[in-house]
């Protein structure tokens, strides 16, 4: 999985996650030749990897013997992870999204790991307990459709989408779009503390923790439920409910796109051909899940924005581990914590291969980007569930 040999990085995921449904042995090892994976050899697996064009090498038992000694030296920042399953994996998205609104969606089908769409109605009837992994689609759990009033809010779509929403809601039980939102992000969480794997990107991340934030207070203002905002509701925010973020000012204005402090956005000051992030750097034997979610084949991956593009540090929970930054402009973009029994990720931005995508642009194609590390972040979490979980020694 090195830059230099491994043709299609984002395939072998894809690769990898068909040699655990078929029982094959599978070893991660971190950090070693950018993150690489040792299976056990068929015919079957080669015939695979040669018809989706992933490179790989056939070793003797010797050769792998070797590598995994190396590995094991306590000189050198690597792991062999033994990875046990194939997660099963629930994407939560509306019905009629199109897999190329969502990168994740995208780089499962691109990687050909299956994946089931599951929304509101499945969720609020326990259906996340039948999945292992869980992607958050870039929805807005405050009711707010997004904050794209003030832009599209004369547009067909934005018209159909909003009376979908309250017909759903309805339907559900709910008088308000914001108060079924927030049961389903209350499911959502329930789910993590429980032992589930979240994944989340753009304003699925920050919205989510706001919606939690909030729960009980009315934040949305007339156009969006009916009815006006709760006076005083920024001081009635609870911060001991959210996954991630602490101490965020809300986003009063319904003109602005925005919801709140957490985005760093507006506050860029970054030229887009200067605009990357780097991945930090974990012991591979004492902290084996950060170094797994950060396998790639380079430290440094090209920026691209979102509705959330990264996040604001100063409003991170004293636990959340940052996975990737960008230090010149004081912003996370990549982090990760654990909820209960569970864990979760927050990733910055849209579309890593799209470097500012707007509503209507044509999707990426991902035959062109095979190498793509801003993606393959997005497949460690894919398999993150997999692994034989050894318990954190920091």
């Amino acid at each position: 999985m090195d830059a230099e040999t491994q043709e299609n990085h984002l395939k072998a995921y894809g690769i990898t996650y068909f040699a655990l449904q078929n029982n094959l042995n599978v070893q991660w090892l971190l950090n070693y030749r950018g993150g690489s994976f040792l299976i056990s050899d068929t015919e079957a697996l080669r015939r695979e990897c040669k018809i989706r064009g992933v490179s790989f090498e056939v070793l003797s038992d010797e050769k792998s013997q070797s590598i995994l000694e190396e590995i094991q030296s306590p000189s050198r920042n690597m792991e062999a992870v033994i990875l046990e399953k194939a997660p099963k994996i629930a994407v939560y998205a509306p019905t009629g999204n199109k897999p190329w609104d969502d990168a994740v969606t995208m780089v499962l089908t691109y990687a050909e790991i299956p994946y089931e769409t599951i929304y509101d109605g499945a969720v609020l009837g326990d259906a996340l307990l039948l999945y292992d992994w869980l992607h958050l689609h870039h929805e807005d759990f405050t009711g707010q459709y997004g904050k794209f009033y003030r832009n599209y809010r004369t547009t067909p779509w934005y018209i159909k989408e909003k009376a979908d929403a309250e017909a759903l809601a309805f339907k559900l039980g709910y008088s308000k779009v914001s108060e079924e939102k927030l049961a389903v992000a209350l499911k959502i969480r329930d789910y993590v503390i429980g032992g589930g794997f979240m994944f989340a990107m753009c304003s699925a991340t920050d919205s989510f923790d706001i919606a939690l934030a909030a729960a009980g207070v009315d934040i949305a203002e007339p156009m969006f439920d009916g009815d006006p905002s709760e006076p005083g509701y920024q001081g009635k925010i609870d911060f001991e409910n959210t996954f991630a973020f602490k101490d965020f000012i809300l986003e009063r204005n319904p003109m602005i796109y925005e919801f709140s402090s957490i985005d760093m956005t507006d506050k860029r000051q970054i030229a887009t051909n200067t605009d990357y992030f780097t991945l930090m750097e974990f012991s591979a034997k004492w902290d084996p899940i950060p170094t797994m979610l950060n396998q790639n084949h380079t430290m440094l991956v090209k920026g691209f924005m979102g509705q959330t593009t990264a996040f604001n540090r100063a409003t991170l929970k004293s636990n959340i581990l940052v996975l990737a930054e960008n230090k010149l402009n004081e912003e996370a973009r990549y982090i990760h914590g654990i909820k209960g029994r569970g864990f979760f990720t927050f990733y910055g931005g849209h579309d890593p291969e799209d470097y500012q995508h707007r509503v209507g642009d044509p999707k990426t194609e991902l035959e062109l980007h095979p190498t793509s590390p801003g993606y393959r972040l997005i497949l460690n979490n894919v398999l993150f569930p997999a692994a034989k979980k050894k318990k954190q020694k920091t």
